[in-house]
């Protein structure tokens, strides 16, 4: 399976995925999501320390996007020194120790981060995202929902929402989430990927073949690898359209 990655950070968005049969201990195309509040020193009293905080948060959020980690968490500890009060601070904090796969340390961060703003729905995904990582499925569920409850069509949050409904075995539910998000964006090639994978797990031959083609339709390269060792096709593995597939 493909789990949809999204962190926040600076002012760009791109997301990483992770071959779900393993994805837990997965490292390869970990690429993180960066948003920022652009009025971060307008909502400090205009104080010489308050810019002082701010141009640490602009700092750590630069080092976060150089994928310098460690030294962008120091960066957020010096801005959250002199300002605590940063949601966002603490949310990109935490995918800095997200990033260092240091899941613990970054949901006691995206918990600061919800304290100061309960409606920040990227700190819910990105703590459901690090739940997930420590295979705390139901608990990412609840944080996955809500990140849905605030930002409905939240595509990546489906696709998520459903990877940890399948590892509890909940099949049906989590083809659910991948339908909502295929709902949201039709050429969401995570989604048919990830429907593949839960029948394949299932041993539903034919449905497996038929969103695996419709993944590989939309990203061919991307898939076919994947499909190769991805366990979760274990028990198709051996029927000659899914053999054809991967060539």
């Amino acid at each position: 399976m493909v789990l949809r990655r999204c962190l926040v950070a600076s002012s760009f968005i791109t997301f990483s995925t992770f071959g779900c049969g393993n994805w837990a201990n997965s490292t390869a195309n970990n690429t993180t999501q960066v948003v920022q509040e652009s009025n971060i020193s307008q909502q400090l009293i205009g104080t010489q320390s308050s810019q002082k905080a701010a141009d640490f948060v602009k700092q750590a959020n630069n080092l976060l996007d150089a994928r310098r980690y460690q030294d962008s968490i120091a960066a957020f500890d010096q801005a959250i020194a002199i300002e605590p009060n940063i949601p966002e601070a603490w949310i990109n904090r935490g995918n800095a120790l997200t990033s260092l796969q240091r899941y613990k340390e970054a949901i006691a961060s995206y918990d600061r981060a919800l304290a100061l703003r309960p409606d920040k729905d990227v700190a819910w995904y990105n703590r459901g995202n690090a739940l997930t990582s420590l295979r705390l499925y139901k608990d990412a569920i609840v944080a996955y929902d809500r990140a849905i409850a605030l930002q409905p069509k939240k595509s990546e949050a489906w696709i998520n929402r459903g990877i940890a409904l399948t590892k509890l075995q909940s099949y049906a539910e989590g083809l659910k989430s991948y339908d909502t998000a295929i709902a949201i964006q039709p050429n969401m090639h995570q989604a048919y990927y990830n429907k593949a994978c839960s029948y394949g797990l299932q041993g539903n031959v034919d449905l497996a073949i038929q969103n695996l083609e419709k993944a590989i339709k939309l990203a061919p390269d991307k898939y076919k690898k994947l499909a190769k060792t991805d366990t979760d096709f274990n028990k198709v593995r051996n029927d000659k359209r899914f053999q054809q597939m991967i060539k």
